[in-house]
């Protein structure tokens, strides 16, 4: 991707919408974020709002998106619109704003403003730096030909029952290059391996000209087919119980029965204990699918501060037995759920630990910076949920799947016994990039991710050898520098921050460097070794 997230760009004027964001605010959040903060770390932290708290603060954001659009000199024909809204322990607030243009979605329009606690601009990040216009908004070419031209895309792909599942829709293609009028096609059916599709291509309405794709599907694999005796979060409904979680925003698991479609039927039993281990019992995927989105869930609480996916304290769904022999399990975004495959054999269901993390974490990137899934965004986008499923992993501390830098190790995918992907040494999967270079974006989101895993180890580790509970790893770097780790749990603060405060849906590796460094500023101090430390881990990996 060729945009780049800026700190420096300042919002013009004396920042009046800013004023009124941060001066509406007293009431909203009470107690300790008003306090005085005992050190940076704590300042920059997100409080953690309540869901009408958030509610209230949506609202306000939302009652001045017209004054911040004067401020930030937008034309006449844009409007904000609010997505997300994050408040620091300090009183910092960052809004995040899809845009539109004559009524049309603009995308890579996306920005986010940041305002300290007395109303003072504290930066912009722009996924698009061009000025958004275009000379017409009427297309040259009948939105039936572009929808044709998708559907053969996607066929090419190997699609089975391709189909539009709406008719195309006009946008503004601002993602790369000069914002030009473009149609954007969702194209349904099942990708190759049985895989619901979303393929989303956006063509130039003037030209015909393929601008990007991308799959809105976003797919993971992980292992173990249990964790072993957990606690499970459940309700009781006459004779019944379910697995309707109502201590974590009602989280609810249901069985698809091998179907490919639908919601499934929840998992209910007469008595409050489920599964026994073994693929066999279809209530034991579920039993790991439920334990594992309850962990997610508290590691998000207790851990980032926040409150669900979407920080409204509202959960999503798991759906457990999809398919047939179905090897993968994957996010989707349009029924806000995670969705399990039972694998080969239908006797290695997908539901571990890192699994859950990592697809629930897709849903965590769709409601902040939501990063394309194609090119070097889409690796971080990947990259993002191994590096929250690992960090899921360990918060667990679960002895029967203890924490771990490696993504599937147990599923046995290829047949043979080595994980999926390391987060160490990523090359060692054959196929994942250990450091950045010109074409990384060119290949698959899951082997461009290695640039961004390899940067979060080094971060967390350092460089060289060491054991990890029990499993040992040796470190490279590009530049054969050494990097001495700051901890995992610093790591995770610095990349949170960064995707919910500063990355956009178009941010590439340089603006990823860019991003973690705002945010271990914010967290430690510019002059901080944990900044400083990022600036080295980056290097480490060829990001400059």
């Amino acid at each position: 991707m060729t945009f780049r997230i800026t700190r420096s760009t300042r919002v013009a004027g004396s920042v009046a919408a800013a004023a009124l964001l941060a001066g509406g605010l007293t009431g909203v959040a009470s107690g300790s974020a008003g306090a005085s903060p005992t050190s940076a770390d704590t300042a920059a932290k997100p409080f953690s709002l309540s869901a009408s708290q958030r509610a209230e603060l949506m609202r306000q954001q939302t009652a001045t998106t017209a004054k911040t659009a004067a401020e930030l000199g937008l034309g006449a024909q844009e409007k904000l619109v609010v997505r997300d809204v994050i408040k620091d322990a300090d009183g910092t607030v960052h809004t995040r704003y899809d845009r539109t243009y004559d009524g049309l979605p603009v995308l890579g329009g996306d920005l986010v403003v940041h305002v300290t606690k007395n109303g003072k601009s504290a930066g912009v990040s722009k996924a698009a730096r061009s000025a958004i216009k275009v000379a017409s908004t009427t297309p040259a070419i009948a939105a039936s030909a572009v929808q044709q031209k998708a559907l053969g895309i996607a066929k090419s792909a190997g699609a089975k029952k391709a189909s539009a599942d709406q008719a195309p829709r006009k946008v503004i293609w601002a993602a790369k290059g000069t914002p030009v009028l473009a149609y954007e096609t969702v194209v349904g059916g099942f990708q190759d391996d049985g895989t619901p599709s979303q393929l989303h291509v956006v063509t130039d309405a003037n030209t015909g000209k393929k601008l990007s794709q991308w799959q809105a599907i976003e797919t993971g694999t992980g292992a173990s087919e249990y964790s072993g005796s957990v606690t499970l979060g459940t309700s009781k409904s006459g004779s019944n119980f379910q697995l309707d979680d109502s201590a974590r925003g009602g989280h609810k698991t249901y069985d698809l029965g091998h179907k490919t479609d639908g919601k499934g039927t929840l998992f209910t039993n007469k008595v409050d204990t489920w599964g026994d281990g073994k693929a066999s019992n279809a209530q034991t995927a579920a039993v790991d699918a439920h334990y594992g989105a309850a962990v997610t869930w508290d590691f998000y609480k207790n851990v980032l501060g926040r409150n669900g996916i979407k920080n409204d304290g509202v959960a999503s769904y798991s759906r457990v037995h999809y398919g047939d022999n179905y090897v993968n399990a994957f996010w989707d975004d349009s029924c806000f759920c995670m969705t399990y495959g039972d694998g080969n054999g239908n006797a290695a269901p997908l539901t571990s630990l890192d699994v859950a993390g990592h697809e629930m974490s897709h849903g965590l990137t769709a409601a902040t910076a939501k990063l394309n899934y194609s090119g070097e965004s889409g690796g971080l986008n990947e990259a993002t949920s191994d590096i929250f499923g690992t960090a899921v992993e360990f918060y667990a501390n679960n002895s029967t799947d203890v924490g771990d830098y490696l993504i599937g190790e147990k599923i046995n995918i290829n047949g043979d016994g080595k994980p999926l992907r390391y987060m160490d040494k990523p090359s060692k999967d054959g196929g994942s990039a250990d450091s950045w270079s010109a074409g990384v974006g060119d290949l698959d989101v899951h082997n461009s991710s290695g640039v961004a895993n390899h940067f979060f180890y080094l971060l967390s580790e350092g460089s060289g050898a060491k054991t990890i509970n029990g499993v040992s790893y040796d470190s490279p770097t590009s530049d054969g520098s050494k990097v001495t780790g700051i901890g995992r749990d610093k790591a995770v603060k610095i990349w949170y921050k960064a995707l919910t405060e500063f990355m956009t849906s178009t941010t590439d590796y340089a603006g990823a460097r860019t991003a973690t460094l705002s945010a271990a500023s914010a967290l430690y101090g510019a002059s901080s070794t944990e900044y400083k430390t990022v600036d080295a881990a980056w290097a480490a990996v060829n990001v400059k």
